[in-house]
């Protein structure tokens, strides 16, 4: 069968701080190619829409998904799956990712008739029987899909991420995905899942609070096909299991790799396993993610980090006597006042560190969407973004958006302004000699992309899809909240199927 798969367009954020390679629908295309289906794949974060249209023209797929692991997507999708339609009849088309799969049967009723079938939970074990039954018939009886006829049975998981693995080989312009000053940066899995619970997040509700491991050989090996010089741990939380991390590091050393490297943790784990990141620092580890999400106990405890302040502190003096580079996120609760981002600023410019600020969201599949979105003030998918307000804000709107840009702007002049770009100047030669520009534009970006007016502009858009909403404000039973069941059978990356 011809399958195309299409990942949608950036992120606000992603304009300008990092760019990441769809890891997850390459190893979807690589299960249904190791299955025998002809597989492309388009991304727009790097590729034009033009050509898409040219692709979906001349390539007459048979099966196209589209993968939405971001809300603010969703139109954009449904878009996409009208046009197949129309230029493609008979085309069988699917979404699939992280957050629809929290709200499948709402987003299959608004296509109203353009989408066959979404598919909830993980896609590498759904793929090839969905195709199959698309061809067949029985798409009811697909773990994970969601059709006209109904809910199928409940989705698996991999029971192992050994394989399949990603097909690299498949993505154009690689070049164009970078973090920062990693650039260009591919990406690597070694865990899936988080055991913590932060009512934010809907990692452990997708996952169901499960934590899965590749082996060391595997990654050590795939690292080793990787190409770009430059890798980006995707994983919740890096490294939650210290012997994982010193036997991947250990296959890593036996194979004489070494890149840079980029990941994100918690200040828990990095203070438990401090031995780990500092033999990672020796291959190549250089930058750190870190969720601290607030600066004081009550933020902590408000959104069940499980971490003190103290904790957090000492977590940023251990990354820098490591030498790692550490970017702080906070998030930016909606009744914050003019004095509260004024001490969020104070404290930006008092750490060495970059901080980064996204906005309290309640998504679909956290706690806090079943406790807060009878106050959304908007449901247009657009703005589910982390970048706007979507829920009364203490500040008028258009105050709220000034004083977020200007404390990102704060932020902004300390680490990506002109001191910076002159402090890395060889940084920048270094990437611009290999044609890499993405750090450099990143670094003039900021006041195109971030602005109060834009940001206040974005509400008064014409909506067409909105969210759904929960059907009663109330904390549910955690269970209710859980995607997946158990892990899927294995099967051989030789395994045929149909075609």
């Amino acid at each position: 069968m011809r399958l195309m798969l299409v990942h949608p367009s950036s992120l606000m954020y992603s304009e300008i701080f990092l760019r990441l390679e769809p890891l997850g629908l390459e190893r979807v295309a690589a299960a249904a190619r190791d299955a025998g289906h002809d597989v492309r794949v388009v991304d727009l974060q790097v590729l034009s829409r033009g050509l898409l249209d040219r692709e979906i023209a001349s390539f007459a797929p048979e099966a196209l998904g589209i993968s939405l692991n971001y809300l603010a997507n969703v139109p954009e999708a449904i878009e996409i799956a009208q046009q197949v339609k129309a230029t493609v009849p008979g085309c069988f088309v699917f979404f699939g990712g992280h957050s629809i799969s929290f709200i499948a049967e709402h987003v299959l009723a608004q296509a109203d008739g353009a989408v066959d079938a979404i598919v909830r939970g993980e896609g590498e074990p759904a793929v090839v029987p969905l195709l199959q039954a698309a061809r067949d018939g029985g798409l009811k009886t697909v773990p994970g899909v969601v059709c006209a006829e109904g809910r199928g049975p409940a989705p698996t998981m991999l029971e192992t991420l050994d394989f399949p693995r990603p097909a690299r080989d498949l993505m154009r312009k690689r070049n164009r995905y970078f973090i920062g000053e990693l650039d260009p940066c591919a990406s690597i899995e070694f865990t899936r899942g988080c055991p913590w619970d932060c009512s934010f997040c809907s990692a452990w509700t997708f996952y169901g609070r499960s934590y899965r491991k590749a082996s060391a050989e595997a990654a050590a090996e795939e690292m080793a096909s990787i190409r770009e010089p430059n890798v980006f741990i995707v994983d919740d939380v890096a490294f939650i299991r210290p012997e994982h991390g010193h036997g991947i590091a250990a296959e890593l050393e036996r194979r004489r790799i070494r890149k840079k490297y980029y990941l994100e943790t918690r200040s828990d784990v990095l203070l438990r396993n401090q031995d780990v990141f500092e033999r990672w620092t020796r291959l190549g580890l250089r930058y750190m993610f870190l969720g601290m999400e607030a600066i004081d106990a009550d933020g902590l405890d408000l959104y069940r980090k499980r971490v003190s302040p103290d904790e957090n502190i000492r977590a940023l003096e251990v990354a820098r006597k490591l030498g790692i580079s550490v970017a702080i996120n906070l998030i930016v609760d909606p009744g914050w006042d003019e004095e509260r981002f004024r001490v969020v600023r104070e404290f930006a410019l008092s750490v060495p560190e970059i901080v980064h600020l996204t906005v309290m969201t309640p998504y679909p599949g956290t706690e806090i969407w079943h406790t807060e979105a009878r106050q959304l003030t908007t449901r247009d998918y657009r703005l589910f973004d982390i970048q706007h307000a979507v829920v009364p804000t203490t500040l008028p709107l258009d105050v709220f958006y000034r004083e977020l840009v200007r404390t990102q702007s704060v932020i902004n002049r300390k680490h990506l302004g002109l001191s910076t770009a002159i402090g890395a100047l060889g940084v920048l030669g270094r990437n611009l000699a290999h044609g890499q520009t993405n750090f450099a534009r990143m670094l003039w970006k900021f006041t195109q992309v971030y602005n109060p007016g834009r940001q206040l502009a974005d509400h008064q858009r014409h909506v067409r899809y909105e969210l759904p909403l929960p059907k009663q404000p109330s904390t549910p039973n955690r269970q209710d909240l859980y995607i997946h069941t158990k892990p899927a059978a294995r099967r051989s990356p030789a395994t045929p199927a149909a075609e």
